[in-house]
């Protein structure tokens, strides 16, 4: 049965629902974030603003305040989903790496069946145009492509993301190209929260002054609840608060965590600043491209890698060496199978020569012998002849030296053998 793309999908992501949604790896940190915002918003419902209802009677202010608190805190929740739960930008990996890319280099070349071969390469890095200035961009590995001008890949997700800012533990998602501007309005809206559950919580604390003259310490008595949530409040208006005047001052200039963090020293000319009212426009009032995955299709089938046009494959580069060692293993037994052959008839020949000069002829047990060492020579030289063919290192068929031997002793001996008769 075949897969859909985020069943084997190769980034460390998390998906439900059938891929409709895609978080990052860290998705459990979403519980605290949800907890932390959740909670101090039902303390204040409940200790705070229910008994402001009738604070202001003639114009029902009161339910205004709940009803508000209520509201902009599902706006919120909805703005921290749209940031962790969707494709921050994710380019989708290569099955294999771009064919017109690909380059030899003759100095690091490898020895492949006695020939030096080149070895592939590719180029780390190259040049591409942003506003008329040559920005260079870098080789992925693990994805097998060009990352574009101000792409990254993160270490976290394991995947290539475009406008790359930074991995959020707090949303458990990557911050890119597709979800940047809903992080910052989930940060920006988040601060507001805080200022209003801080100011309608201090707000509370005066009425209760009001309502029974009594001092602040009797009113901090009396509502515990408004106090802890006014010390909440300032605390975390010190990170979200601070975050959302970084990342408006990134904006302002068109520039991302990670460039900011990284390029900080190097005091390089940001090619991607068009003014400060224009990259706000980029941000907040374009159209939000969209996905390049689709991560409930069909998952498409590896194919081998193509081979660069133009070069021999590694069967070629040998020559056909392979394919000819059986060639040279049928020669090699012919020529034992002749030497055999000639041996057999020149001791026949003795024989006969012996037997008319009426010279006894040799004992049965010694032809025996001799022929049992040539039927062992035999043997040995077929697998020194099957290491000639391995060890040949040129296009033609050669003998080893030791079969050459083993050839002359044998005629030698035949000679010798033929001469005393």
């Amino acid at each position: 049965m075949a897969k859909r793309v985020f069943e084997v999908w190769k980034g460390s992501n998390k998906f439900i629902l059938g891929g409709r949604f895609i978080f990052g790896p860290d998705a459990r940190s979403l519980v605290v974030t949800l907890s932390l915002i959740i909670v101090p918003v039902v303390l204040f419902c409940v200790f705070v603003a229910r008994h402001l209802r009738h604070a202001f009677s003639p114009y029902n202010v009161g339910y205004a305040i709940l009803v508000v608190a209520i509201l902009f805190t599902i706006y919120v929740l909805i703005l921290l989903f749209l940031t962790s739960a969707r494709d921050p930008g994710i380019l989708p990996r290569n099955l294999h790496p771009p064919e017109e890319e690909f380059r030899y280099d003759s100095s690091a070349s490898v020895e492949v069946g006695g020939r030096q071969t080149p070895s592939l390469q590719f180029p780390r890095t190259k040049e591409v145009m942003v506003n008329g200035i040559p920005v260079r961009v870098k080789y992925c590995d693990t994805c097998m492509l060009y990352r574009p001008p101000r792409c990254s890949h993160c270490s976290i997700c394991n995947n290539c993301v475009e406008r790359f800012d930074h991995h959020c533990p707090w949303v458990g998602q990557c911050i890119g190209l597709r979800n940047y501007r809903y992080f910052f309005m989930f940060v920006s809206s988040a601060t507001l929260l805080c200022i209003y559950v801080f100011s309608i919580s201090a707000l509370y604390i005066k009425v209760l002054m009001d309502d029974n003259h009594a001092t602040v310490w009797k009113a901090i008595q009396d509502s515990p609840t408004s106090v802890v949530l006014m010390i909440y409040c300032f605390i975390s208006l010190w990170f979200v608060g601070g975050l959302t005047g970084f990342h408006l001052y990134l904006i302002g200039t068109n520039q991302t965590t990670y460039e900011n963090f990284r390029y900080r020293a190097e005091n390089r000319i940001n090619v991607y600043n068009l003014g400060c009212v224009n990259n706000f426009k980029e941000v907040f009032c374009t159209k939000v491209k969209p996905s390049k995955n689709n991560f409930r299709a069909l998952a498409q089938e590896e194919e081998p890698p193509p081979r660069p046009v133009g070069r021999p494959t590694a069967r070629e580069a040998t020559g056909g060496e392979e394919d000819s060692v059986q060639d040279d293993l049928e020669i090699g037994e012919d020529l034992l199978k002749i030497s055999q052959r000639r041996n057999v008839e020149e001791m026949d020949d003795e024989i006969r020569c012996r037997g008319s000069n009426g010279g006894a002829p040799h004992n049965t047990s010694d032809v025996e012998s001799v022929l049992s060492s040539d039927h062992h020579r035999a043997a040995t030289v077929r697998d020194e002849t099957r290491h000639s063919s391995w060890g040949r290192r040129s296009g033609s068929w050669e003998i080893a030296p030791e079969v050459l031997v083993n050839s002359t002793v044998t005629e030698r001996r035949s000679f010798s053998s033929s001469k005393e008769t």
